[in-house]
């Protein structure tokens, strides 16, 4: 059994992580400041699920907060760190940009620093797809430059990767970073494509389809994000000793740093999507079809050869089954 801190506990991912390791009788540490960019609501509900456990601890801190969180680190002895406690989208980055520095980047030092203090075995951290921005070599590799981010939250991610890097390499703290790519599933994030469009289409509202439905996306299913959330946790990373400073390796180091993309390794096309999804539901939508917004990207696709290869896990899911499990939880939590 670990004892494992996971922050952004009541968030999407944070939830699904919390109740999978629990499930295999690990202890967990639930840190989120329950923010209002969503319904704060549906954090409650994923929090009523995790509570019922007696391995379960709740902390309701911000990681911004530099004196509670050096309290916390004080307080237990952390096997291992999930960081998955961020503020979320690219398109509210352009709104409220100040949220990011705070959380993305404040905060993220501070859960540096509590992992140095107190020998933390591993610190895994959530980056993003949005790290490749101006990039269009398909598929996106860890091998690739990421210095062309096209919104603030892709660059708080990037800068995560770095910051990261620097504690592995003054203090030999293991850390991991994996960039997810459109993640989607049951007790999702209401101001993510699947949710809205399903909000929208049960209530005979239209939906904006951006870019004229001319995007594709990795989408990644939640359970396929934990299983290689928790494989990557298990297994800390190590110093590449074959790394080479006249040639650098983007992913890894001659430090104890890696990097991973989590993907389907499946781009689909947005439009093929919304049909699994009006599948699903029985009903269709009506499109508004809009340009690209700023910070959006027309296409992403993981490579994922570096995950498959340290820990034998590839996310194969389908968006037919991911979407009908989605729709599934919907109409069970709405009731409609």
């Amino acid at each position: 059994m670990a004892k494992v801190l996971v922050t952004g506990a009541a968030g999407f991912i944070g939830f699904h992580l919390a109740k999978k390791l629990l499930e295999r009788g690990d202890h967990v540490v639930g840190l989120d400041n329950l923010n209002d960019y969503y319904d704060p609501t549906l954090k409650k509900n994923r929090l009523a699920q995790l509570q019922a456990s007696e391995n379960y601890r709740f902390v309701h801190l911000d990681l911004a907060h530099h004196e509670p969180m050096r309290r916390l680190f004080s307080e237990f002895s952390f096997d291992a760190v999930v960081n998955l406690a961020a503020q979320a989208g690219v398109r509210y980055s352009i709104e409220n940009p100040d949220s990011y520095v705070q959380s993305n980047l404040v905060g993220f030092a501070n859960l540096l620093e509590g992992c140095r203090h107190s020998a933390v075995g591993h610190l895994v951290y959530a980056s993003s797809s949005s790290v490749y921005g101006a990039n269009t070599q398909m598929p996106f590799s860890v091998r690739q430059n990421v210095d062309h981010p096209l919104s603030l939250y892709a660059a708080s991610k990037k800068a995560n990767e770095l910051m990261a890097h620097t504690y592995a390499n003054l203090f030999a703290l293991p850390t991991t970073g994996l960039r997810f790519f459109t993640v989607y599933g049951p007790w999702g994030r209401p101001d993510m494509a699947l949710f809205k469009f399903t909000r929208a289409i049960l209530a005979n509202l239209p939906i904006d389809v951006y870019n004229h439905g001319h995007m594709r996306r990795d989408f990644t299913y939640i359970d396929d994000i934990v299983e290689g959330v928790i494989r990557v946790m298990d297994r800390p990373a190590q110093p590449n000793r074959q790394w080479d400073s006249n040639a650098p390796d983007p992913s890894s180091s001659n430090a104890p740093y890696r990097i991973y993309n989590i993907g389907n390794d499946h781009p689909v096309e947005l439009m093929r999507y919304i049909e699994a999804l009006e599948h699903a539901l029985g009903k269709k939508g009506e499109k508004n079809m809009l340009p690209m917004q700023p910070g959006d990207v027309p296409a992403t696709w993981a490579n994922v050869d570096d995950l498959v290869a340290d820990t034998g896990f590839k996310p194969q899911t389908s968006i037919e089954t991911g979407v009908e499990r989605f729709v599934a939880w919907y109409r069970d939590y709405y009731k409609v």
